[in-house]
């Protein structure tokens, strides 16, 4: 059965930052309306562009984080997260195994891993992540290769195959948070429900209060 950490270790409303589907706010910018709006954890996902520019932008979102004492996670890039100096790393699947994340990072960072099945999740464990990442729950727009749907029933089993804190993504509005979290997730990753709102600070308010109702 997936258990809680506490808040400090691992956050309950991830909110990934994209310049991507959006262009209105820049990183750092979509990152303090998030915060503002109550999440609890930041995570910087940039695909796009050179490593120098992606550092520029990382540490202009660390910046805000470490303002407000929320957590800053890196999604791939081992090297943005090091120089930047963020609290952590979250990986893919076709990213850098989470065995060898883990022996560069350390045993204290944060160190999140994706996972689509529950092997995956369980080896993910076994090497060392921090949490689990699973989905996508429900469809979404917001990554074109995210995989074929997973759904409650098939969450629920990774809480239960897993000890380590389960982090649901994919689809997740405010509607459907309490329903999530009813099937063990410890918490949920939302880009496109915070990204693409018409106001961001609003919109992660409203997954914050579902949250916290829910729990």
């Amino acid at each position: 059965m997936s258990t809680s950490l506490p808040p400090s270790a691992v956050g309950r409303l991830h909110v990934i930052t994209d310049f991507r589907l959006q262009q209105r706010f820049s990183h750092a910018e979509l990152a303090a309306r998030a915060i503002a709006g109550g999440a609890d954890t930041i995570q910087f996902r940039e695909k796009h562009g050179g490593i120098r520019n992606q550092i520029i932008a990382a540490k202009r979102v660390r910046v805000m984080c470490n303002e407000a004492g929320v957590p800053l996670v890196v999604n791939d890039r081992l090297d943005v997260a090091l120089g930047v100096r963020a609290r952590g790393l979250h990986v893919g699947q076709e990213d850098m195994p989470v065995a060898m994340a883990r022996r560069v990072l350390g045993p204290a960072p944060v160190l999140g891993a994706s996972a689509s099945t529950i092997a995956q999740a369980q080896q993910a464990e076994t090497a060392g992540a921090t949490y689990v990442g699973f989905g996508p729950i429900y469809p979404t727009r917001s990554k074109a290769n995210a995989g074929a749907t997973q759904g409650l029933d098939r969450l629920r089993a990774c809480c239960d195959a897993v000890t380590c804190p389960v982090i649901a993504i994919g689809g997740i509005t405010h509607r459907d948070v309490e329903a999530v979290l009813d099937a063990g997730a410890y918490g949920i990753a939302v880009l496109s429900a915070v990204a693409t709102a018409a106001n961001p600070r609003r919109a992660t308010r409203r997954l914050r209060l579902a949250i916290n109702e829910a729990r």
